[in-house]
């Protein structure tokens, strides 16, 4: 093998990219910032394009694709190179200088790597694999490390399938065992493995969640992943193991195995590989027939996102910029949990985030790191609570402080206190709207006069279902749908947008394709609501008046709903009418 110690660095020519900037996928302008931050930083420029500029994966591997002359391949969970392959080749060295030998055919040899035209690692190939002819693949990086992580694990533990292989043979073999037996040992080396897959796969699937769910008598457990907001069964496990599976993840939470009458709650810290930790908050709880529920929450540890990067409606990113900006006062970030809440106001923090202001934050748990912010775990059981992490903050020389969520009127006051002394505040609240929010803080007994002096603004979000780029394709739709979306948005408002029902009229759609499991459907995308604390609205506020008339308030001086900024987005490609409908309205 070749004797290099630095990771492999590309200089691919700036001009490699400049489809990207004739599709509109990027600006020329921040192109030519992305590759100077690249070479300054040692870093990877796609993996740059990909998470800061949103350039989406498909386009960029088509680029290059067409660049180089060769064959892309995005990762696909089911694709999994030959682990014979990997026999004389060290892994951290794959890592190191991306590439991957996928498959063997007679004589010829297809590697996946970033870089075809790479002559130091070209020769390093050649070197390892003698006698066969190289046919290259491209492959972004980040999909070379997850075809590696699949690979590996394939060689190291065995698939998942072969353990639940495993699993149901020996089931045979255990069904004079009444199924309520503890007899299966949580210790067995199969349910070691398969707690441990169970937790990788997820990871793979990009799951925000694994529901382990045992049944009565001998009905196998289901394990349902959520992805993309929708839980699906991903396996099934035979039911004589339930309890050892269950009690094995109790263990690794750290939680009380002999404990089935109580819900219980804990977390795992899980290493992917030598480079990659995440962490996953755990649930128990106690089901029919004796029976225990586990919940898994993937935290993944996530750098927080730059604004221009979340997708917002120009207007409504300019006016929220506008109010972040304000040197005191209360912004809220609302939605049912997994909206996204979490993630906007880390991105509202980073955008805050300079040496001249000290920022404290107190969240439960703490899901996003960023350096220069002083981040506080909470901790209720010893009475640590939000409300107490405000009142120590007050005494912490604050600029702005975030509080994960106004769990109550306790902590709703301090936040209003704090902000009404000089501070700005952030937090979170579970509502389904901007003005709806306003009246739930006055129903908890705010004061008034206090919270209309305080409020700058409200946003409210909801994540929808993407169409899947790999497979998105126009098409012309009838007059009813075209009806559906003018009085979606709002009769008036439409006009306003100057779209008539012609033939050249287009929506988009996916048609279905392996990236996306065939749904047309892959990733998720932010819908957004601001309300912004104006004087006639703080007017209103403190007179408590109805929903109805701040709603309308709120219209009359240009908030775009999030029924309209969806629509806006099924114009604009990103997803489609159904799934708005699905997430934003009533």
């Amino acid at each position: 093998m070749g004797t290099a110690q630095k990771p492999a660095r590309r200089t691919i020519e700036p001009r490699a990219y400049d489809p990207l900037i004739h599709e509109g996928f990027i600006r020329q302008a921040d192109l030519v910032k992305a590759v100077q931050e690249s070479l300054e930083g040692w870093t990877d420029l796609e993996g740059l394009l990909i998470e800061k500029y949103r350039v989406p994966k498909a386009a960029l591997g088509k680029t290059l694709s067409t660049f180089f002359d060769c064959p892309y391949i995005p990762y696909d969970k089911r694709t999994i190179a030959d682990p014979h392959l990997l026999n004389n080749l060290s892994h951290d060295y794959l890592r190191r200088h991306h590439w991957l030998p996928l498959k063997q055919q007679g004589d010829i040899l297809d590697v996946l790597i970033d870089d075809p035209h790479d002559l130091d690692r070209g020769h390093d190939i050649q070197r390892a694999f003698p006698g066969l002819t190289i046919r290259y693949a491209l492959g972004l990086r980040c999909d070379i490390e997850r075809f590696l992580n699949a690979t590996i694990g394939e060689t190291d533990s065995g698939s998942i399938a072969d353990t639940l292989g495993e699993l149901v043979s020996d089931a045979h073999h255990e069904e004079a065992l009444d199924s309520d037996s503890d007899g299966i040992d949580e210790n067995d080396s199969a349910i070691v493995r398969l707690a441990s897959q169970i937790i990788v796969e997820a990871y793979k699937h990009e799951a925000s969640d694994i529901h382990i769910e045992p049944y009565s008598d001998r009905k196998e457990t289901a394990i349902r992943f959520r992805v993309d907001g929708t839980c699906s069964t991903y396996m099934r496990i035979p039911a004589i193991y339930r309890r050892a599976l269950v009690s094995r993840i109790k263990i690794m939470s750290s939680l009380d195995i002999s404990e089935r009458r109580k819900p219980q709650d804990g977390k795992i810290r899980f290493k992917l590989n030598q480079d990659r930790e995440i962490e996953l908050r755990v649930a128990t709880l106690p089901t029919a027939g004796n029976n225990e529920d586990i919940v898994m929450r993937l935290l993944t540890a996530k750098e927080p996102l730059p604004l221009d990067a979340m997708e917002f409606a120009p207007a409504t990113l300019a006016a929220l910029l506008e109010i972040v900006e304000k040197p005191h006062g209360i912004i809220l970030c609302v939605g049912p949990t997994g909206s996204g809440k979490t993630t906007t106001l880390h991105a509202l923090l980073r955008h805050l985030n300079t040496d001249e202001r000290k920022i404290w934050t107190a969240e439960d748990p703490i899901e996003i790191s960023q350096e220069g912010l002083r981040q506080v775990q909470i901790h209720p059981k010893i009475g640590f609570t939000f409300a107490a992490a405000m009142r120590s903050f007050l005494r912490a020389d604050p600029d702005v402080i975030m509080i994960g969520e106004m769990r109550d009127k306790e902590t709703a006051d301090v936040a209003i206190e704090a902000s009404l002394t000089g501070h700005l505040v952030f937090s979170t609240l579970h509502t389904n709207g901007a003005v709806e929010t306003v009246v739930r803080l006055l129903d908890l007994g705010c004061d008034s006069f206090n919270f209309a002096d305080a409020m700058q603004g409200v946003l409210a979000q909801r994540l929808c279902k993407r169409i899947c780029v790999n497979c998105k394709d126009t098409y012309h739709p009838t007059a009813q749908e075209y009806e559906k979306l003018a009085h979606g948005y709002g009769t008036y408002a439409w006009k306003a947008l100057g779209l008539d029902y012609r033939d050249d009229f287009q929506l988009y759609r996916g048609r279905g394709c392996d990236a996306c499991n065939h749904t047309g459907l892959k990733g998720r995308i932010a819908l957004h609501e601001l309300l912004r604390g104006s004087d006639e609205l703080r007017n209103l506020i403190q007179t408590r008046a109805k929903t109805a008339e701040m709603q309308s308030l709120a219209a009359k001086e240009g908030m775009v709903t999030l029924v309209q900024d969806g629509i806006l987005k099924v114009l604009a490609g990103l997803t489609t009418y159904e799934q708005v409908r699905a997430v934003a309205m009533k």
